[in-house]
């Protein structure tokens, strides 16, 4: 139990270390190419607050998604485009070589490779109350749900029913060449 939270207090160091030194040098980096190219300091910063933390916030949309059952295709296209735009400010910074690309890109790969491993990993087991505390409780193998099925019901059976018998059109019509008292402009019936 004490090892168990010793070793997530260090996962979760580092990954705030990893994820502060990748995102600051992928900030930095869109910051920079957005001032390189005619933008103002603070549109700079925002055109990184922008990118960076857009990514973040699709691959949260995307599990929730999936979560509840519903598509995440455009919000998974929108991820990739955003994760693109941060690689390409790394690579256009970058001194123009294979390695300086390849260095460049480190930061925003590894933050993104961090942003999938936290977002794709499993939930923490259910915990069970103790006199210590609280434990996490691991079941491999549940029970499986029973479900009695619903009682058999007996079939009920419908006597046919004759259909209301139809008084013949001889009752119903008048005689042919009457006039009808409610209608005067019509003479008999057609039959």
């Amino acid at each position: 139990m004490i090892r168990q939270r010793a070793e997530n207090a260090v996962k979760v160091l580092i990954l705030l270390a990893i994820g502060g030194m990748a995102g600051a040098a992928a900030f930095t980096h869109v910051h920079d190419l957005t001032v390189a190219h005619g933008q103002p300091n603070w549109i700079g910063w925002a055109n990184a607050v922008a990118v960076e933390l857009m990514a973040i916030y699709l691959g949260l949309e995307i599990r929730s998604r999936r979560r509840a059952g519903r598509p995440v295709g455009f919000v998974g296209v929108l991820l990739v485009a955003f994760s693109l735009l941060s690689l390409a400010a790394q690579v256009a910074e970058a001194e123009p070589t294979v390695w300086g690309w390849i260095v460049a890109a480190v930061p925003s790969l590894a933050f993104l490779a961090l942003v999938k491993v936290v977002l794709s990993s499993a939930p923490a087991a259910p915990a069970v109350a103790t006199d210590e505390g609280l434990e996490a409780v691991d079941e491999p193998n549940p029970e499986p749900v029973t479900v009695d099925p619903e009682p058999v019901r007996e079939p009920v059976i419908y006597a046919p029913v004759a259909p209301p018998a139809r008084p013949a059109a001889s009752a119903v019509l008048p005689p042919l060449g009457v006039v009808h008292p409610t209608r005067p402009g019509v003479v008999g019936v057609i039959r």
